[in-house]
Parts: structure tokens; C-alpha cells; sequence
């Protein structure tokens, strides 16, 4: 049922009705959990260097590892992923509960992963691999059943026009420096940017999102964002874009200054809002420390820990992207897949309680997160009760509660004038998270 809405609300390029902002956000919304893949030429170096490690992400190996322009273009010209698999990687996703993929089809580096009009820095000229990726995975996308959507980056360490490059051989690092300005930004705003977010927007068939980032840069103005935003809408009126498209956002925290902005969604990244959002939002994060491939860093999040994350960012209003960095010959690193899995067999079991939910109506208990959905409350329990004995918010009304994986068995309830309890079994039927489902009253 939800691929059949998604197809009729994604009609961009065959109907032209255009949505109305909740009919165009509906499928966003009941979709929960995305996958998000920072892949490029990046992805070869690995955040090493020599004996060099690049800080803070593999994806930002041009300006950590202080590349010149000149020293980085090697490595385009070498990225030739043999391994890459664009129906394998949408049947991972598929297989790990995600409903829609963001792809980096250009980051800050400005290497272009399709067959660009505006350049010959992409996949297709600068590569051997000449194959366009980014139609291979629209392609894939579209077979089976996953939304396809992409990554652009404001920010463009290669281009002359763009921030930082008005020096011939440039410390890299004052892309990031605000005194830092290129003059010429305008023109490659108008001449190169809107072209190629055009060109990503009419060659590959319906787009569900268009995810920005680099909006920091102090080239990248307000009224640029504006421009950009309702370029977008005009090409394809129902497609989704987040919040980087302009300047508005508050740091990591990913949501919006007062005042008006534009961007449908809010955008925390590696962090979790403590509470609810009364507005949309998604929290984008890594499996480990970084964005794009880097070996060295071994420091995962275990499955547990990213269903619970899950469960807690669907409590809570949200969606989550989970970031993916393939390395530099196209595969997934074997401690993605493994978490990728896990995460499968769980959303396989529960995920009724998480595809079309919405935020707790309750404050968040110690023992675990609720969800609702169509007069139901789910009770994702995180630490099962030795005493099998769940201890529900007194409010709560309930008719039947069954778990949700034994539908078929209910469950005995007492509502007292402190809390509701309800007898489960001695032992969690399902880890790292057991769900149950309280049907309620009226």
C-alpha cells in the first residue's frame, strides 16, 4: 500500500497535480527510516595520508590532508569501483527497513557522480569507470520500490569560481574560515550550481528529496536559498528539500532560527533531540565516526544501539538517516552489512510500530519509548521487566494488549490510580527491543 502511494505522490514528470505541503511530505513522513551514502573519490584515500590521518571525516580528506586542487584530481581520475552494485546496494537498504536513499552526488571535493553538462570533473569524463552512478542507482531505486534522492554540496573546494578558491596554491582549510569570500561566488551560483541541481532534477525521473549541505560558507546568502528552493519546486513542485538550502539553521542542532527560512525539514546531525519537534526533522548519523570510508575508524555503534536510536528518533516526530560510506572499489564495509542485518530482522518483526507512527502523546519512560499510530500505543520496552510486570503512563486507556510479535496471545492489564500495569512474559521475546501493542478504548 505505502509503494502505491509513494508512486501516485511522486508523479512528478508524468502528472501534473501539484500536492499540497502534507500530501507532499506524506510518504516522508510514514517513511521513518532512510539511508544516507557519502561515496566519491574520497572514498580511495580512506582519511590516511602517509602517515597522515585525516580528523573529523574521510569525506573531508581534501582539506584535512591539505591537498592542493591540483594534488586532489588524481584520485578522480583514478576512481574505477568495479564492485559497485547499484541493485545490491537498494536491496541492502530494502532489507534494512529503509524506504528511501540519499546519495552524495557531489560533496565538497566537487567531483560529480553522474554525467554532468556543466563539467568534465565527474564520473563519466574525469574517471575510467565512465559509468553514471547516479542513474544506475535511480534506476535501482525505482525496480524496487525504494524513493531515490540526493546529496548536493553548496560548497565546491574545485571550482575557481567557488568559496576559498582565489588562491592559486590555498591552505584548503579557509574553506572554513567565514573571512574567507570568493567574489565569483554569484556566477557560480547562477551558472554552475542551479545547472546542475536542474540537470539532477530533470535526467533521473522523480526525486523524493534534495538534501543540501555546505549552507555555513558566508558566499551562500538567504536570498540565495530562497532562489534555490523555489527553483527547485518549480521543476519538480512536489519533491522534498531540507533545510540546508538556506541559512537558517542552528549549528548541529539542525533546526531553524526564528524567522523565515526555507526548507521543509529540519536537519540534526549526529544527535538526537532530547524531546519532541513540534515541526519535521531528521536526524542524519554515522554507523561509526565518519561520514565517508575510513578503516582506521573502528569506533561502532553496536545494532542494539541503532534500533533503540531508531525507535527513539521515531518517538520522538522524527526520521532517521543512517549513513553508509562504501569503499573506493564500491562495496560496504563488513560492520555496515552486519548492522544493516540486524536492523532488517528487527524492522521485519516491529515494524508496525514504526512506519507511519508518529510522536508519544506520553512523556518517555525509564524502562524504554512509545509510539502511536491509529488509536494504538506501542510500547517499545529497551530494559524488560525481571518482574514481568510493564509499567504503563496512567493515562493511557487500554482495550487489548497483545505483544506484537504474538498477536494471537493477550495480555492481562490492571490500571491503578498511580500507572497501568500489564503482565508480561519473565523473558523479552525479541531483543534489543520488545514491542507492545496496546489497543485503546474510544
Amino acid at each position: 500500500m505505502l509503494v502505491a502511494i509513494l508512486n501516485c505522490n511522486l508523479g512528478f514528470a508524468q502528472t501534473e497535480k501539484k500536492l499540497s505541503d502534507d500530501e507532499r511530505m506524506a510518504w516522508w513522513r510514514d517513511s521513518k527510516f532512510g539511508m544516507f551514502i557519502h561515496w566519491g573519490a574520497y572514498s580511495i584515500i580512506g582519511g590516511e595520508r602517509g602517515t597522515n590521518i585525516a580528523g573529523g571525516g574521510a569525506e573531508w580528506a581534501m582539506d584535512k590532508l591539505d591537498y592542493t586542487v591540483e594534488d586532489y584530481e588524481k584520485f578522480p581520475k583514478i576512481f574505477n569501483p568495479q564492485l559497485f552494485d547499484a541493485d545490491a546496494w537498494v536491496t541492502m537498504a530494502k532489507n534494512a527497513g529503509m524506504k528511501y536513499i540519499v546519495i552524495t552526488s557531489k560533496h565538497h571535493d566537487g567531483f560529480c557522480l553522474w554525467d554532468s553538462k556543466a563539467t568534465e570533473y565527474d564520473v563519466m569524463d574525469t574517471a575510467p569507470f565512465k559509468r553514471d552512478i547516479i542513474k544506475e542507482l535511480s534506476e535501482a531505486c525505482k525496480k524496487q520500490g525504494i524513493i531515490f534522492c540526493f546529496y548536493y554540496s553548496i560548497v565546491d573546494w574545485h571550482h575557481q569560481q567557488a568559496q576559498g578558491n582565489l588562491y592559486p596554491n590555498y591552505n584548503i582549510g579557509q574553506h572554513d574560515d567565514p573571512s574567507v569570500v570568493n567574489p565569483k561566488f554569484p556566477k557560480y551560483f547562477k551558472n554552475y550550481l542551479k545547472p546542475q541541481v536542474k540537470e539532477l532534477l530533470t535526467n533521473y525521473g522523480d526525486i523524493g528529496v534534495v538534501w543540501f549541505d555546505g549552507d555555513w560558507i558566508s558566499d551562500y546568502t538567504t536570498e540565495m536559498g530562497k532562489e534555490l528552493y523555489s527553483f527547485i519546486r518549480d521543476i519538480q513542485p512536489n519533491t522534498i528539500v531540507n533545510n540546508r538550502v538556506d541559512k537558517g539553521r542552528k549549528g548541529m542542532e539542525g533546526m531553524d532560527a526564528e524567522g523565515n527560512f526555507a526548507g521543509d525539514f529540519g536537519t540534526p546531525e549526529q544527535e538526537i533531540p532530547d524531546t519532541g519537534i513540534d515541526s519535521d526533522w531528521e536526524a542524519c548519523m554515522t554507523m561509526n565516526g565518519t561520514w565517508g570510508y575510513k578503516p582506521d575508524d573502528n569506533k561502532w555503534k553496536s545494532s542494539e544501539d541503532l534500533i533503540q536510536k531508531l525507535v527513539d528518533i521515531v518517538s520522538k516526530g522524527g526520521n532517521f538517516l543512517l549513513n553508509i560510506g562504501p569503499d573506493g572499489f564500491g562495496r560496504f564495509p563488513a560492520q555496515s552489512i552486519r548492522r544493516l542485518n540486524a536492523m532488517g530482522e528487527w524492522t521485519k518483526k516491529n515494524g508496525e510500530a514504526i512506519y507511519g507512527a508518529s510522536a508519544s502523546p506520553y512523556k518517555k519512560p525509564k524502562w524504554g519509548r512509545y509510539t502511536e499510530k491509529d488509536g494504538v500505543i506501542y510500547a517499545h520496552v529497551f530494559n524488560w521487566p525481571k518482574s514481568g510486570i510493564l509499567k504503563l503512563h496512567k493515562n493511557i486507556k487500554v482495550k487489548k494488549a497483545t505483544l506484537l510479535t504474538d498477536p494471537d496471545t493477550e495480555l492481562k492489564s490492571l490500571k491503578t490510580s498511580r500507572e497501568v500495569l500489564v503482565e508480561v512474559p519473565i523473558f523479552a521475546p525479541d531483543n534489543p527491543v520488545s514491542v507492545v501493542k496496546i489497543e485503546l478504548e474510544n
